[in-house]
């Protein structure tokens, strides 16, 4: 088996929960929270963060300080901040705030993108559309990922095809995405799904970044990091303690857990340069600002195994 430590393999965790992981709590951080939670995941190691999401705050009142919180952000040495937008709108509002990436994100199923942004999933390829032509003019530094979320399957439509998503796929590559995420958004996947698709997602991205977003809800969610990792996968989306999830996919149970994650990825012979046992501190803080939620993980239960560290230092 290839050592990946020896061979120089790396391996990526954005952390999403301050976007993902709040859009459904009840309790409304503020600014000041939000960013020392990302000071604190930087200072663990952590590169990348979603810090917010410039989404309408009567839809979703939690990204009310959006404009703030990314500003703020941008202070922070060493953190390559991002924000999640559903439309034109949302990313010059992201842009005006200075960040230079976004994440625009639609759903594989017609039903789910409905559901979620109240338009065709061919409306928002037309959306992503017109996001790139207005950076040509206005924001041409500014980097435009593009997500595809219910990838392996939807809780309204159920069977989302392969076919369908590689489809979706190759229509935003043509109009010029900068990066791909492949989500599962309503935790369907499983590990053999998982290997078939991106494989064929790795192929068709000619060298661009591809980033895996998984949900734990029926508990394949680390599973599935393991098979798109075996593929070439080196980009995983992650929420501290696994906060998060989809309102449309009932009984969910959130993203999968940074700590876990990271702790997966690290025994498995990559290095992602994050400090997990910083990681369970600052989750004790956040389980404290957030009284009430379901918090989920593994590892800050059980702790790191004794053996965790020799591997690391062997390998």
């Amino acid at each position: 088996m290839m050592n990946t430590r020896e061979a120089g393999n790396r391996a990526a965790v954005r952390e999403v929960g301050l976007r993902d992981g709040l859009q459904m709590v009840r309790t409304i951080l503020t600014p000041a929270q939000k960013i020392e939670w990302c000071r604190r995941t930087v200072a663990a190691g952590v590169r990348e963060i979603e810090v917010t999401s410039f989404v309408p705050p009567k839809l979703i009142p939690q990204f009310g300080d959006s404009a703030e919180v990314a500003r703020a952000a941008l202070e922070i040495d060493g953190l390559l901040a991002s924000a999640l937008v559903p439309n034109l709108k949302g990313a010059q509002r992201a842009a005006e705030a200075g960040l230079r990436k976004v994440d625009f994100v639609l759903s594989a199923s017609d039903e789910h993108n409905r559901k979620n942004v109240r338009r065709a999933t061919a409306e928002s390829v037309e959306d992503f559309g017109r996001i790139i032509e207005w950076r040509k003019e206005a924001a041409s530094d500014l980097v435009v990922g593009a997500g595809i979320a219910t990838a392996f399957g939807c809780a309204i439509s159920g069977e989302v095809r392969a076919d369908r998503v590689l489809g979706i796929l190759d229509a935003l590559l043509a109009l010029g995405a900068d990066e791909i995420t492949i989500a599962d958004t309503v935790g369907y996947a499983n590990p053999a799904q998982v290997r078939a698709l991106m494989r064929d997602v790795i192929e068709r991205v000619e060298g661009r970044p591809v980033t895996c977003h998984f949900h734990d809800t029926r508990g394949l969610g680390l599973a599935n990091v393991d098979a798109a990792a075996q593929v070439g996968v080196r980009s995983f989306d992650a929420s501290l303690g696994g906060l998060g999830g989809c309102p449309f996919a009932p009984n969910a149970t959130g993203n999968i857990n940074t700590e876990d994650c990271v702790h997966l990825l690290e025994s498995l012979g990559f290095h992602t340069g994050i400090d997990v046992r910083m990681l369970i501190e600052l989750r004790r803080e956040i389980e404290a600002w957030l009284p009430g939620e379901s918090f989920a993980g593994a590892i800050s239960r059980a702790g790191l195994p004794k053996t965790y560290d020799t591997r690391a230092a062997m390998a």
